[in-house]
This record gives C-alpha cells, sequence and structure tokens, in this order.
C-alpha cells in the first residue's frame, strides 16, 4: 500500500514488485513512471488471465460525470479489500487538457500520480503516434510531387496530419501553394493526433508484427478509377513502426493509493474507439485477478465499441459493467420526467443488458447532492434490476468506494453464468449495421444517410470493406446525434454524412450529425488560466 496519506508515493519499482515484474523487467522513465518491455506480456500467454471490470457512464453534462475517478476509486476500494487489482486507463490529449474539459488523470481522494507529468507530455507516446501519422502524410504527397506513379486522385486522398491540441483553424486547409518546388496543391485538414487512425492501430495492435501489418494496410487514397491505395504502396510502414517502437510498450504509473496503473493509448469515444491499448489491458490481465478499465463517454458510444469492436478483434470479455451516474448529470437530462435524466439512465441499463451483461450503477456523489436525490437514482435503479451504491471515492478514496467493488464482486458471479453478446454480426452490411446501432443503442426510429454517405457505402463495399465492424463517430452529449437533445428522445433519426474506411485499424468510421474530428476550444480556454511561477510550479492544471 502507498504512502499517499503522509504525501510520499512508492517509487515505481515497488510498484512493478506489486505486479510480480522486478526491476530488471521495467524501463524506468525517473522515479514514478516505468514502460513495461511488450515481451513481458509475450512471455505470459499461458497465464490465467483475470476478470476485467469495464467502467462506462450515462450521458454526461458538459464537463463529464467523473468515470475517470469512479476507475480509480473502485481500483483503490477492490485493492483494500485484498482483492489483486491494476488500473488500465487512456492517455489524456492536450487538446481538452487545454480546451475545456481538464486532465484525464481523476480528481479528490482517486487521482493517479504523477499527475502533471500524465497530463502533460507523459512518455511521448502521442508524439510517436503524431510523427508516425503526419510521415505517412509527409510521404503520400512526396509521391505526388515526384511523379504520381500509383495514379492517385489529389481530390480523393483521405489521409489527414494531426496534432494534438484544439485548432478549428486547421479543419481545412490547403498546402502545396508556392510553386512546383513546393508540392501538389490540393485540399487537406487536420484531425486532433487521438482521432488518428495511427492511435486505433496501436490500441488494437497484439505485437510489433501485427501493429506493421495494420500500418501497412492503411488506406490513405484512392486512385482515380478507384482503387484503394495503402501505406505499403508508398513503403511508408517501417518507418511508421520504428517511430511507434516504443509506444508499443504499456506506461506503468499508480493510483494516489498505490494501485497499479497501465496509462496507455488515447483515442476519443466519440470520434474512435475510446478505449486503452489491447496490449496493456491484456498484460494487466495476466499480472492481477482483476481490471478495473474505462470506455470513454456513455454506453452508446464507449461501451458499444469496446464490446463491439476492441472484444471483437482482441477476444476480451467483461465480467462486469459500471455505469456512472450522478444527480447533476440526471438534473442535466430532466429529472425524473418520462423522457428525462431517470429515462436516459434507463437506456444506458438497457444498452448493457442488451450485451448480455448485468450492470452495476455507481451513483458518483458530490459534495452539494441531497440524500433524497440519491435515493430517488438508487430506487429507480433498483426498479431496472441493478444494484446502485453510492460512492464517496473523490472524498474519501477507496475507502468511500468498497460497496461498489463488493456490488461488482457480486456481478462477476452473475455474469460469468451469462454470453457476452455483439449488438451486430459482422456479416450484414455497413447500412444495416449503422441502422442496427442507431435503433438498438440511441433509440432511433432510422436513419438518413446522404448522397456523399450513400456513395461512400456503395464504394467500401464494392472495395471489399462491407465486413469490417463500424465505429460511430457522433456527439457524446446527446444519445441523439444533436448535442443540445437530452434526456431520453424518442422518435427521432440518426443522419450519416460520411464514411471513412480505417482498414488498418479494422473498422469503418461512421460520421453523424455535425461532429468534428479536430474540436476548438472555448471562447475562455482552460489555457488560459494556467502559468508558471517563480519557483518553477506550476498553477491552474486542475
Amino acid at each position: 500500500m502507498s504512502n499517499a496519506k503522509s504525501g510520499q508515493q512508492n517509487r515505481i519499482i515497488d510498484v512493478a514488485r506489486r505486479l510480480g515484474l522486478s526491476g530488471d523487467e521495467i524501463l524506468p522513465h525517473g522515479h514514478y513512471i516505468a514502460k513495461v518491455p511488450i515481451a513481458e506480456l509475450q512471455s505470459r500467454q499461458k497465464q490465467r488471465d483475470g476478470d476485467l471490470i469495464l467502467v462506462t457512464a450515462m450521458t454526461p453534462t458538459p464537463q463529464g460525470e467523473g468515470k475517470t475517478t469512479t476507475s480509480i476509486g473502485l481500483a483503490d476500494a477492490m485493492n483494500r479489500l485484498d482483492h489483486d487489482t491494476t488500473l488500465c486507463l487512456r492517455e489524456p490529449s492536450l487538446g481538452p487538457y487545454f480546451g475545456i474539459k481538464g486532465g484525464g488523470t481523476g480528481s479528490g481522494r482517486a487521482q493517479l500520480y504523477p499527475a502533471e507529468d500524465i497530463n502533460l507530455h507523459f512518455v511521448g507516446d502521442m508524439y510517436a503516434v503524431e510523427k508516425a501519422n503526419n510521415l505517412l502524410a509527409a510521404m503520400l504527397d512526396n509521391h505526388l510531387q515526384h511523379g504520381n506513379d500509383l495514379g492517385i486522385d489529389p481530390r480523393r486522398i483521405v489521409w489527414r496530419r494531426v496534432i494534438d491540441l484544439n485548432d478549428r483553424a486547421l479543419r481545412e486547409i490547403f498546402v502545396g501553394l508556392g510553386g512546383v518546388v513546393n508540392g501538389v496543391p490540393r485540399h487537406d485538414g487536420f484531425n486532433i493526433t487521438p482521432a488518428s487512425e495511427v492511435m486505433a492501430m496501436l490500441c488494437l495492435a497484439s505485437d510489433y508484427q501485427d501493429l506493421g501489418r495494420r500500418l501497412a494496410e492503411t488506406v490513405i487514397a484512392f486512385t482515380y478509377t478507384g482503387k484503394p491505395i495503402r501505406a505499403a504502396d508508398i513503403k511508408a510502414q517501417g518507418a511508421m513502426q520504428v517511430l511507434l517502437r516504443d509506444a508499443v510498450n504499456p506506461n506503468l504509473v499508480q493510483t494516489l493509493e498505490g494501485t497499479p496503473t497501465f496509462v496507455h493509448g488515447g483515442p476519443f469515444a466519440n470520434i474512435a474507439q475510446g478505449t486503452n491499448t489491447a496490449i496493456a489491458t491484456r498484460l494487466a490481465l495476466k499480472l492481477s485477478d482483476y481490471v478495473v478499465t474505462e470506455a470513454g463517454f456513455a454506453t452508446d458510444l464507449g461501451a458499444e465499441k469496446f464490446i463491439d469492436i476492441k472484444c471483437r478483434i482482441t477476444g476480451l470479455r467483461p465480467q462486469a459493467v459500471v455505469i456512472v451516474a450522478t444527480v447533476k448529470a440526471v438534473e442535466w437530462h430532466g429529472g425524473a420526467g418520462k423522457d428525462g435524466g431517470l429515462a436516459n439512465l434507463q437506456k444506458h441499463i438497457e444498452n448493457i443488458k442488451y450485451f448480455g451483461l448485468k450492470p452495476v450503477v455507481a451513483i458518483n456523489r458530490f459534495s452539494d447532492d441531497k440524500p433524497a436525490q440519491l435515493r430517488k437514482i438508487a430506487a429507480f435503479c433498483e426498479q431496472q434490476g441493478v444494484e446502485a451504491l453510492i460512492a464517496e471515492h473523490w472524498a474519501r478514496g477507496g475507502e468511500g468506494a468498497t460497496s461498489l467493488a463488493e456490488a461488482v464482486l457480486r456481478t462477476i458471479k452473475t455474469n460469468r453464468r451469462r454470453k457476452l453478446k455483439f449488438a451486430y454480426p459482422l456479416s450484414m452490411p455497413l447500412e444495416k449495421k449503422i441502422e442496427t446501432l442507431a435503433r438498438s443503442m440511441y433509440g432511433a426510429s432510422g436513419v438518413d444517410f446522404s448522397r456523399v454517405a450513400q456513395r461512400n457505402i456503395d464504394l467500401l463495399t464494392e472495395q471489399g470493406f462491407g465486413k469490417l465492424p463500424i465505429c460511430v463517430a457522433k456527439t457524446a452529449a446527446s444519445l441523439s446525434d444533436i448535442s443540445s437533445v437530452r434526456g431520453r428522445p424518442r422518435n427521432f433519426r440518426i443522419t450519416v454524412n460520411e464514411l471513412r474506411v480505417s482498414a488498418g485499424a479494422g473498422f469503418v468510421v461512421v460520421l453523424a450529425g455535425n461532429i468534428m474530428t479536430m474540436p476548438g476550444m472555448p471562447k475562455v480556454p482552460k489555457a488560459a488560466k494556467i502559468k508558471v511561477l517563480r519557483d518553477g510550479r506550476a498553477v491552474g492544471l486542475t
């Protein structure tokens, strides 16, 4: 157990020892961060896996509902109950950190350590993804410059550059201006780094070889005749793989209570698959009896993609699912009305049951919550046939989530007798997969496809991508594809504007509503409140 109460954290070598890893089996980055070589996973393939616990949420408010904080508190509580537990989370992005949402390391007594280092540059994985992505873009433009032997149609280039910041001015740009020596003029744009397919591939790869295969398969453009051009066609995958060589290794840190934590990979759930790397999750399962992980945003996005994409591709299976709810979110979405906040929570409970699993609801308590409000949510959940526990991990750390942990352990025994279901079969046509998700996960009455989206479906099906799983990119603020629609909307339709193939990752991205793959900053971003004091300490980072 950590010495967090006295303000002293365990050295990373001691955290590793809790997992059965010696000092020679980790790669320290200072005293409190280390990478664990992928070889440690490969050498333990025959060991039994622990049980996987997934944390998701109801539809959040703009500030989020404390899903990461709950994941941390739950893992700490499991260890307090003497259950050997490891935590697996995503790496935070600088975009939301300097924008509106803030960091991704928890808060209060349920935090990761060292939070500042994790939230800022960490070990450079984000930069490795960014550089690999942009190297491919540079090699693509270089191919155009030197004769375009592959016959790439500059109007049908689908590979974009990335940067790990919110910068709306980079959404749509032109490159290659300034004359013949500066490249071929064409329309281009930037995505945020967590939305890069390179990030998706890193998070789904099983080893170096699999990552190389995925990189090679990446579709970057189409020819004038509609033939897909891949990274392998311009011989980019080897150099990209070198840039990602160290990023493949999971990163080990700890919570304030000393719980071993892998923080590795960082795709957003509203525009990507929203889960940490499969390598880190699989390693944690070999090293612990229980592993707590999270999927971004609510069940309609993160949890759905966790099951339909990550579990399908990697063979993982959650034995328990925790849905985080708050009084604030219930009120934000309309309270106890027929289609209000409790109905929103009800839909997320239904979504997890749809996959064949029985969830537990964690009511993340805030200091200004009234007891009557908490009791109402708990009673409502009981009517839905699920346990709901009030969790106070923000104020009390793991001690405040022990009742939640005990409920999770009970649910694991129940779910062991159940079979995990997927939302749709891979053989289903792309159009039907989208309609199935819209009806089952969002509660929509149907889907409208733009002419561009319909052409995309026809092209991707013709090119053999129709049997891939889908990754819907839509607003996280609503069950619908319109961010201002709260509660549990009914009799609405989803609008699909575009489809993009992520062949290396192994899924098709479906853009619904007005989703942006490059976010913007608010009028007063969090970055405006950050500064460094004379003694070097930073303020405004939390």
